[in-house]
């Protein structure tokens, strides 16, 4: 059983058990999370597909920890102006486990 799932503008396929990272969500570690927004989903019946999501589908998972991806350096150079710019990023993201998938 599988589920492609919605969150911070990206899409998932998750599973029981499974652990993503996902965009940063606004909740402590070792809370439950719900993903409401189930773009398909397949079980031993078949595959159910949404217009756009899945009525009553439901994915629930548990924080494990915040953090920030590794640094990836933005460098900006124009030829013959002297001009250049170096910035760094580190995006932050959640890490959950998948605990069920209802639907």
């Amino acid at each position: 059983m599988y589920a492609i799932i919605e969150t911070g503008g990206k899409q998932y396929k998750v599973e029981e058990g499974d652990i993503v990272y996902v965009e940063k969500l606004h909740a402590d570690e070792g809370e439950t999370v719900s993903f409401d927004k189930v773009l398909l989903l397949s079980n031993e019946t078949g595959i159910t597909a949404g217009k756009p999501f899945v009525e009553g589908a439901k994915v629930e998972g548990k924080i494990l920890d915040h953090g920030k991806q590794k640094k990836i350096i933005v460098y900006k150079y124009k030829a013959k102006k002297n001009e250049r710019r170096k910035h760094g990023h580190r995006q932050p993201f959640t890490k959950v486990q998948i605990e069920k998938i209802v639907g």
